[in-house]
C-alpha cells in the first residue's frame, strides 16, 4: 500500500507531502489546477520516463520519494530480498531528475538503474491513465490486458525465453548452412594459412628472445669495447687494478688485526670482495668470448624475425599477437572440418527448441481461451452496471500456426463488443460513440483490476465522458474495488466523490510571479463545500450545498455497509 508521497520543484510544484489511506481516496480540484500532477509524480517515482518541463523554473533538480508499506506484499517483497534491497516491510522509492535531463533512482537508499525502478514499481502500483480509452483498440494492449487478468505473465514470460532460444539456435544453424556453401574454398584458406603457422613453429616467448639477441649483436663493437675497459680496471690493467689493491688492503689489515681482533671481520669482508671480483672477472671474459662466436647467428635472427613479421603483416596484426591468431586460425578449421557434424546437432537443437516453444505457445493459448470467457462475462456484467445494459463484450482468441510463431505465443486476440441488445458484436477499435469507449474502457480496467496482484490502483480521470446515474455506477464500482485494495481516483464527477473513503482537494495557487499547488485533505465540512462547487460550478447556492451534503451522507452510509459487508 502507497503510505506517503513527496514531491519537490515538479512542474508547478514547489513542495508537496500528501499521506494516503487505505481504501478509496480522491483527489479533485479546479481544472488546470494540477490533479494529474501527483498521478504524473507517482509514475515518474515508479520509472517512467519524463518530457521536458519537468523541473520547476529556477530550480536544479526535481525529487520524487514514495513509502510502500510491503506488510501483505509478498512478491515485492520476495523482490527485494532477491535483489539485496530489503528494509524489513518497508519500501522507500526516490527518483532524482536533474534540469539538463540526468536522472538518478534509488530503493531504500541504494541507488539502482531505472529498469530496477520500473520492474518493482510494477509491482507495486498501477496507474490506468485519463487518455487509456485511446489506446484501447491496440491489439498487443487487448493482449496484454487479457493476460494481466488471466495471471499468465509467468506462462507469458517462459513462451518469450522459448522463442528466444528458439529463434537464437535458427539463426546459428543458418550462420553453419551458409557458411557450408562456400565450405572447400574456405577449408582450403585455412588449411594454408595453419601450414604456414606449423612451419614457422613459433614458440611462446621466442620473439623476445629473438629481439633481444639481436640488439645485442648488433652492439656487440660497444660490448666487447666497454667490457676490455672493465676486465683492465678489475684484474687486467697494468696499473693499479680493483684486484690489485683489494689484495694489498687485505695484507695491510691482515697484520693490523694481530694488534685489534675487531678488525677481522672486516679483513674476511675484503677476501669475499676480492673473491667475487675474481669471479666477476671470469663471466665478463666469457661474455666478451661469446660475442665472436658463430657469426652467421646474426644472418639467421635476421631471417627468422623477417619471417615472423611477414605472417604478421598478411593478417594485419602485431607480431606478438600471432599466437592468438594461430590458435583462432586452428579453431576455425576444426570447426569447418566438422561442419557436418555441427549443423546435424544444431537441426536436432532447433527441432527441440521448436517443440518446447510451440507447447508453452499452445498452454498459452489455453489459458487465454480460459481467461477470454470469465473476462468477457465480467466485463458484460461491468457493463450493465455502467449504463450499457444488454451491452455484450466478448474476447475473440484465435490460434495461427507456426509461421506465425512471435515471443507473445501464436494468438491473435481482439475484442468485440455489441453497445445495444440485437447488434452482433464488433471490433472495439470501430466503436463510435466516446462515452461508449469511455465506459467500455472503465468496465475493462476494473475487472482487469480485479484480476491482478497489485495493490494499488491509480484511476486518473477515466470515468471523463459519463454523467448522472451512470457515474454513480462508476463511483460505486471504485468503491467496491476500494475494499480489496488502495484505490486513488482522480476525478470531476461529485457522484464519484462521494463514495470515497478520503477526499484530497488539490487548489493552484499564484501570487502574479509564480505558480504552485496545495493538496489539502478534507474534513466533513469541507468535503461538502467541495462537492457542492463541483455540482454548482462557480455560484454555490445553499440549496446545492444540501444536496452535496444529503449526497455525502448516501455516500457514507454505503462505505459503512461495504466495510460491514467485507469483514
Amino acid at each position: 500500500m502507497l503510505r506517503s508521497l513527496q514531491v519537490r520543484n515538479f512542474a508547478i510544484v514547489d513542495e508537496v507531502n500528501v499521506d494516503f489511506a487505505a481504501g478509496m481516496t480522491v483527489l479533485t480540484g479546479e481544472t488546470g489546477a494540477g490533479k494529474s500532477i501527483l498521478v504524473d509524480a507517482l509514475g515518474l517515482v515508479l520509472g517512467e520516463r519524463g518530457g521536458l518541463g519537468i523541473v520547476r523554473e529556477g530550480t536544479k533538480r526535481a525529487e520524487f520519494s514514495a513509502e510502500f508499506d510491503l506488510a501483505d506484499h509478498r512478491v515485492a517483497r520476495d523482490w527485494l530480498v532477491d535483489q539485496a534491497l530489503d528494509l524489513d516491510d518497508e519500501c522507500i522509492l526516490r527518483r532524482v531528475i536533474a534540469a539538463d535531463g540526468r536522472s538518478r533512482a534509488f530503493i531504500n537508499g541504494n541507488a539502482v538503474s531505472l529498469q530496477s525502478l520500473k520492474s518493482l514499481g510494477e509491482l507495486l502500483l498501477d496507474i490506468h491513465g485519463q487518455h487509456f480509452h485511446q489506446s484501447l483498440g491496440h491489439r498487443d494492449v487487448q493482449r496484454n490486458l487479457l493476460d494481466h487478468f488471466g495471471g499468465l505473465q509467468s506462462l507469458l514470460k517462459s513462451c518469450a525465453d522459448a522463442f528466444a532460444h528458439w529463434r537464437a539456435l535458427a539463426d546459428e544453424l543458418a550462420e553453419v548452412n551458409a557458411a557450408h556453401a562456400d565450405r572447400e574454398a574456405r577449408l582450403e584458406l585455412l588449411e594454408f594459412q595453419v601450414q604456414e603457422f606449423d612451419a614457422l613453429d613459433l614458440q611462446p616467448e621466442e620473439l623476445p628472445a629473438l629481439k633481444a639477441e639481436r640488439q645485442k649483436r648488433q652492439n656487440s663493437g660497444r660490448l666487447a669495447d666497454g667490457l676490455s675497459r672493465v676486465l683492465d680496471d678489475m684484474y687486467d690493467g697494468e696499473s693499479a687494478t680493483a684486484q690489485s689493491l683489494l689484495g694489498t688492503a687485505c695484507q695491510t689489515l691482515s697484520s693490523l688485526s694481530s694488534y685489534d681482533e675487531t678488525l677481522a671481520p672486516t679483513h674476511q669482508l675484503l677476501e669475499e670482495a676480492g673473491i667475487q671480483v675474481a669471479e666477476a672477472t671470469d663471466i665478463l671474459r666469457r661474455y666478451r668470448e661469446s660475442l665472436d662466436a658463430d657469426p652467421n647467428r646474426q644472418e639467421w635472427i635476421e631471417e627468422r624475425l623477417d619471417a615472423i613479421q611477414s605472417i604478421a603483416r598478411k593478417h594485419k596484426v602485431e607480431a606478438e599477437d600471432l599466437g592468438e591468431i594461430r590458435d583462432r586460425l586452428r579453431t576455425q578449421l576444426d570447426e569447418l572440418r566438422n561442419a557436418g557434424k555441427r549443423s546435424t546437432q544444431l537441426g536436432n537443437e532447433v527441432s527441440d527448441a521448436q517443440a518446447q516453444y510451440l507447447q508453452l505457445a499452445s498452454d498459452l493459448s489455453a489459458g487465454r481461451q480460459r481467461a477470454a470467457g470469465k473476462f468477457g462475462t465480467a466485463v458484460t456484467n461491468a457493463m450493465a452496471g455502467l449504463g450499457m445494459p444488454g451491452g455484450v463484450f466478448e474476447v475473440s482468441v484465435e490460434s495461427g500456426s507456426a509461421d506465425e510463431a512471435r515471443a507473445w505465443g501464436m494468438d491473435s486476440i481482439e475484442y468485440l463488443i455489441s453497445a445495444n441488445p440485437g447488434q452482433k458484436p464488433t471490433a472495439l477499435a470501430k466503436v463510435a460513440s466516446g462515452g461508449e469507449l469511455s465506459r467500455m474502457s472503465l468496465s475493462i480496467q476494473v475487472i482487469a483490476s480485479d484480476g491482478s496482484q497489485i495493490p494499488t490502483m491509480v484511476f486518473d480521470e477515466v470515468d471523463s465522458g459519463v454523467g448522472g446515474g451512470v457515474a454513480e455506477m462508476v463511483g460505486r464500482r471504485l468503491c467496491e474495488l476500494g475494499a480489496s485494495r488502495q484505490v486513488l481516483c482522480v476525478t470531476h464527477l461529485a457522484q464519484v466523490a462521494v463514495q470515497a473513503d478520503n477526499h484530497f482537494r488539490i487548489n493552484k495557487m499564484t501570487d502574479g510571479k509564480s505558480t504552485r499547488i496545495g493538496v489539502a485533505l478534507l474534513n466533513k465540512d469541507e468535503r461538502v463545500e467541495e462537492l457542492a462547487r463541483m455540482l454548482g460550478g462557480v455560484e454555490i447556492t445553499q440549496r446545492t450545498r444540501e444536496h452535496a451534503a444529503e449526497m455525502l451522507a448516501k455516500g457514507g452510509r454505503k462505505i459503512v455497509a461495504r466495510k460491514r459487508a467485507t469483514r
